[in-house]
């Protein structure tokens, strides 16, 4: 589950843990790191501070970590060099749909969110067309870039007119757009990245549909197990692979198996060995 080429999509999600001896629940956090077109990994943790990364990103990572604007991400960015954090449209999408009220903030948040939509549409295209990081990237800076310019003036527009008060709802859409815009252009120039956080959104998916069903988890290890069986599951169906199929091998050769072994019996490893055999038998 380590992040290695340099570039990790990451967000949390809280799950109430039972507080051993005092028959009540605390809140817990399952950390979410997805790589696009790899494995997806969840963490445990009982907090949500910007320590818990200290625990989730190698060491030794350098590159972008594409999050939404809670402030532990960009602690955690300061403290260490070689960190870029990519903004996520979907969220700033989000803010201007809260903003869609009434009069002149309406028309204004419409405006906003037709200029968001153009942006989604050469997204659209890019992976029609299966484009690579290359490509996307001269793509987005000759159609995707003077999109952005003419959201950027239209919001320092807005925000000088005083029209909006700071705390009515378009008044922060525009604050937390502007307050993230160097996040939210950075993937003009990195052809890898991704224009939101979607594909993690996704991936936590999952775990709000085991909320509703048993509430909350029995302790903090019950936690860390399963975040284990998340990533072994996310990571299988990533791959096309049947996680019953999985397990049942992984589990029935696991005994008899070396430390060295292990390697092999990864999600990716396994979803290969056993593509090659499906290719020998045909």
């Amino acid at each position: 589950g380590q992040v290695t080429d340099g570039y990790v999509q990451v967000d949390e999600t809280p799950i109430k843990y039972l507080s051993p001896g005092k028959g009540k629940t605390a809140q817990g956090y399952l950390w979410t790191c997805h790589r696009p077109g790899g494995d997806t990994v969840y963490h445990w943790h009982a907090g949500r501070g910007h320590e818990c990364l200290e625990n989730i990103i190698p060491h030794d990572f350098s590159g972008t970590i594409q999050c939404d604007a809670y402030g532990a991400y960009r602690t955690y960015a300061r403290k260490h060099e070689g960190i870029e954090l990519a903004g996520c449209w979907a969220h700033a999408r989000r803010k201007f749909h809260e903003g869609l009220v009434q009069g002149e903030a309406k028309q204004r948040a419409a405006w906003i969110r037709r200029q968001i939509g153009h942006l989604y549409e050469i997204e659209r295209e890019l992976r029609t067309s299966r484009a690579g990081p290359a490509l996307r990237e001269a793509i987005r800076r000759s159609r995707s870039r003077p999109i952005l310019d003419r959201i950027h003036r239209a919001l320092i527009r807005f925000q000088q007119s005083h029209v909006h008060l700071p705390k009515s709802l378009m008044g922060k859409a525009i604050r937390y757009a502007l307050g993230q815009w160097p996040m939210l252009c950075l993937f003009i120039g990195e052809g890898q990245v991704e224009i939101d956080n979607n594909l993690v959104e996704n991936a936590i998916r999952p775990t709000a549909v085991g909320k509703k069903n048993w509430l909350f988890i029995g302790d903090k290890e019950a936690g860390w197990r399963s975040a284990v069986i998340y990533s072994i599951i996310t990571s299988c169906r990533n791959r096309g692979i049947d996680p019953y199929a999985y397990l049942r091998d992984v589990l029935t050769r696991l005994p008899s198996m070396t430390n060295r072994q292990i390697s092999g019996i990864t999600p990716e490893a396994w979803a290969a060995s056993h593509s090659q055999i499906k290719e020998l038998a045909s």
